[in-house]
């Protein structure tokens, strides 16, 4: 079953968009539901960044890191994409950028990760991204196994500054992997990139489809996994995953 059909709502029925998930977030597991409450934002200017969303890229990895790490069969097109098994995360760990709701990096933990750090700014202490003179960044230079990064690239004067961000927390292994345009700058190439609708369907990602519906446009989401240049592949190294 799609993972999207495993959230549910609590709470009072609401139809205002920004109040969606606001009081909580429901079952991830049919047979052992949890219950996660988000954060209330009122001020105006915590809102600009919109992390008290979930989105549908933060779903599509958390159900691609469900499928790798069980073992799970979902629909998956091997000519297009890589092996669902790329993204088994446990034993390994993880860090997530810009996470927001941060539904990846809990999925992760719950499947037995060995260490789930998840940063968004501006919460304390924060990662700012492309910033490495913080406490932070100096204790977890290239310390992780996965990278996940979900959502983060509508802001295109920031993409110099989340490239710098996976680069300096990226693991060096020969598995390592990563994302996307000016990645040989800060060392990194892009391994494999597709796109994946609601449906579990697979599609070759190209970088200009024409004119398309807007209704099936927003349906797809590009996923990218990044590595180091010249490195070659290792199973259960460390990547970066980007839809």
């Amino acid at each position: 079953m799609a993972l999207t059909a495993r959230l549910a709502l609590t709470g009072p029925d609401t139809s205002e968009p920004e109040d969606f998930l606001a009081s909580s977030l429901g079952v991830i597991f049919p047979d052992d539901p949890l219950q996660f409450a988000l954060a209330e934002v009122k001020a105006e200017e915590d809102r600009h960044l919109f992390s008290h969303y979930l989105w549908n890229s933060s779903l599509m990895l958390a159900e691609l890191i469900e499928a790798g790490t069980l073992g799970l069969t979902i629909p998956h097109n091997p000519t297009i994409a890589p092996p669902i098994s790329d993204f088994d995360v446990s034993g390994l760990s993880s860090i997530e950028l810009g996470a927001g709701t941060a539904l990846p990096s809990i999925m992760s933990g719950l499947l037995g990760a060995r260490r789930v750090v998840v940063t968004d700014y501006p919460a304390p202490p924060g990662h700012g991204w492309g910033e490495s003179d913080t406490p932070l960044a100096q204790a977890n230079e290239h310390a992780f196994d996965r990278v996940f990064v979900a959502d983060c690239l509508w802001m295109p004067w920031q993409h110099g500054n989340l490239r710098k961000s996976i680069s300096w927390f990226l693991g060096e292994g020969e598995g390592a992997r990563a994302w996307v345009e000016l990645l040989a700058e800060v060392g990194l190439e892009v391994e494999k990139i597709w796109e994946r609708d609601c449906d579990g369907e697979d599609r070759e990602w190209v970088w200009d489809r024409g004119i398309e519906d807007i209704s099936v446009r927003k349906r797809w989401l590009a996923v990218a996994s990044l590595k180091r240049i010249g490195k070659s592949e290792v199973p259960n190294g460390s990547e970066g995953k980007s839809p």
